[in-house]
């Protein structure tokens, strides 16, 4: 049979060629939505990058010019000093110092702290450059995790700040790509992305960690705060996708590295998953348990 000759009746063929044109600028359609909805959630997240670096660049700019004023002022002292009985010179000198001591010091722990402000807000800038984004989902890599996790630990050694992660992995994604193709497969995964990033608050990040898996870095987030955050989340995307999800929720602690705090997220994953998938458990440091839908509160992140 030759397919070329097939003779089709010309409304047939007209039908078919508007039904083919429509499906296809519905599909275009629907990725230049999805594009416009994905791009003002990133000028939104870099809207307050930029708004926060403006903060930190006014307050050290308004604190470095008082305090010359001081160091001015210290500095004509010091100078009419010389006129004066080297005892009593000694003792002024003394007094000046001691008041332009208090001022230096609080300049000092000032500009240490913007530092690690532009620090953690460097790593939120960093999520926009290419090196460290997923081609697929458009989320972070994994480069773009280890640099997010090695500012998270900066702030927590040198503020005790907290905060704590949640490894996501899709239930039985396998067999989505056997049953309906890669294709398939990676507009799931491009789903859950987009869903997640929708989801989770401006501080926060999410990164691709392996091939069905996602990371979700909450800064200054307890374990009770996050797991409550992560059964959320789970709960969003099963009623909201497809698929479900299973998740291991932990917090880091002293002594901890990026390794031993995905380990044990990892451990409280695999426990979700033997209990039956589409759930989330958290490792509290010594074991793994679920977070029981019915005991997350409304407010509780």
């Amino acid at each position: 049979m030759d397919f070329w000759n097939i003779d089709i009746p010309a409304p047939v063929a007209l039908g078919l060629v508007c039904t083919l044109g429509y499906l296809v600028g519905r599909q275009q359609r629907k990725a230049r939505g999805d594009l416009v909805l994905r791009s003002r959630r990133e000028l939104n997240r870099a809207k307050a990058v930029a708004s926060e670096l403006e903060k930190i660049a006014w307050t050290v700019r308004q604190s470095l010019a008082k305090h010359r004023t001081s160091v001015n002022r210290f500095r004509e002292r010091v100078a009419k000093l010389n006129d004066r009985h080297q005892e009593s010179a000694w003792k002024e000198l003394c007094r000046e110092a001691e008041e332009i001591l208090k001022p230096t010091l609080q300049l000092a722990t000032q500009i240490a702290n913007a530092y690690d402000e532009i620090r953690q807000q460097s790593a939120n800038l960093m999520t926009f450059t290419e090196v460290r984004t997923d081609p697929l989902t458009g989320v972070n890599n994994r480069r773009g995790l280890d640099d997010a996790l090695a500012t998270q630990f900066a702030m927590m050694a040198r503020y005790d700040s907290g905060f704590s992660l949640t490894l996501l992995d899709i239930d039985h994604f396998k067999l989505v790509n056997d049953k309906e193709g890669h294709l398939h497969g990676d507009h799931v995964l491009q789903e859950l992305a987009r869903l997640l990033d929708e989801s989770i608050r401006e501080t926060d990040i999410i990164a691709r960690y392996g091939g069905e898996e996602f990371v979700v870095v909450m800064p200054q987030t307890d374990l009770e705060g996050a797991s409550a955050f992560s059964e959320r989340l789970r709960q969003e995307v099963e009623n909201k996708l497809s698929i479900t999800v299973s998740g291991g929720v932990a917090t880091a602690r002293s002594g901890d590295t990026a390794e031993s705090l995905i380990a044990r997220a990892d451990t409280a994953l695999y426990g979700a998953k033997l209990d039956g998938r589409n759930r989330v458990f958290f490792h509290n440091g010594d074991v793994a348990q679920r977070v029981e839908p019915e005991e997350v509160p409304a407010d509780s992140v």
